[in-house]
């Protein structure tokens, strides 16, 4: 199945439902774990394998819902480390799928176009077999610059393993002199994930029944709404979406205030910070060298800190992006050499 199905035509009920949702706040970031594709297939008395297409073809179809709806950013939970502990049979049926599905997206570039749709795949790419890794940098380079809508497949990932790298890259960076421990924060980590370039997580819908988060986003949906439903993923409908959508906005002003007071508690820590840093300065210089101690010096002196502070951070971030985009550009060659 296409990425872009054609789209269905709409019932009046249908329309009648999205516009009453769309008088109210819609999530402009949701996220899915598309849990359930296995247990279909015992249903159905199918393959595995043909579970995982219907799986794909429920994708397809929820992102067009998603589109009709407003909603310009998803993130899925397409293949998690742990997968690789599956059976060889299956972890192999997973990787053909996605040898399918990323060659199929890249037959449809006039599709990614109209829609202005941007791929990101976000997770350990290098544990994943260099074709696949190869198709991916295709689609990701490709439609990276468009900015309608995005999709983020979330790929060889866990939420520990990407938080870990991000601390990582953190103590690299100290250990070059790139940034120093002082810098790192709840912010300056966050920007290290590699959600980094998305909009806060509204809403994470988990299909099948299970109420965990299987190690999904698990820093990224501190502040979301969270919709466990009791249906399985090639079973999801526009109704089960409907019905989580409205949940969240009966829910949205309270996840408002929380993000507001974290932002402000993080907003206040890093103030704090910055002003101990400068008197810890200030105390190391001796008394000869001090500053007049009147307010407003010691005020300068904070904000020439954090202004450095930033200088040093924006450009850890700015290096660790590239070297990232050089990991998928540096993938290109190798196909075009092999094709």
């Amino acid at each position: 199945m296409s990425w872009f199905p054609e789209r269905q035509q709409r019932t009046w009920l249908h329309k009648l439902c999205a516009g009453i949702l769309k008088t109210g706040p819609v999530p402009k970031h949701v996220a899915f774990i598309m849990d359930g594709n296995r247990r279909f297939a015992v249903k159905q008395s199918i393959d595995r394998a043909e579970g995982h297409l219907k799986g794909f073809d429920k994708l397809a179809e929820t992102l067009d819902w998603c589109l009709d709806l407003g909603i310009c950013e998803v993130t899925v939970y397409a293949f998690s480390i742990e997968n690789f502990k599956r059976s060889k049979e299956e972890v192999q049926c997973l990787m053909e799928i996605a040898r399918q599905k990323f060659a199929r997206l890249m037959q449809e570039k006039e599709m990614i176009e109209k829609h202005g749709v941007c791929v990101r795949v976000l997770g350990n790419l290098s544990l994943l077999p260099l074709d696949v890794q190869q198709l991916i940098a295709d689609v990701v380079n490709y439609s990276k610059h468009n900015d309608k809508a995005i999709l983020n497949v979330c790929f060889a990932y866990t939420a520990q393993d990407d938080m870990s790298n991000a601390m990582k890259e953190l103590a690299l960076g100290v250990k070059a002199g790139d940034i120093r421990d002082s810098d790192i924060s709840e912010t300056l980590l966050e920007q290290c994930l590699y959600t980094s370039h998305s909009r806060p997580v509204d809403l994470l819908i988990r299909t099948s029944g299970e109420v965990r988060l299987s190690d999904f986003l698990l820093w990224e949906s501190a502040y979301s709404c969270l919709v466990f439903v009791k249906v399985l993923w090639p079973e999801f409908s526009v109704w089960h979406l409907y019905g989580t959508i409205l949940l969240y906005q009966r829910n949205h002003a309270q996840i408002q205030v929380a993000r507001q007071n974290s932002d402000i508690e993080r907003e206040r820590l890093q103030r704090e910070s910055d002003h101990k840093l400068v008197l810890e300065e200030l105390a190391q210089t001796g008394p000869e060298h001090k500053v007049p101690g009147d307010s407003i010096t010691l005020q300068e002196g904070v904000q020439k800190y954090a202004d450095a502070r930033r200088q040093r951070t924006d450009s850890f971030l700015e290096s660790l992006n590239a070297r990232r985009n050089e990991f998928l550009e540096r993938l290109q060659p190798v196909q075009a050499s092999a094709s």
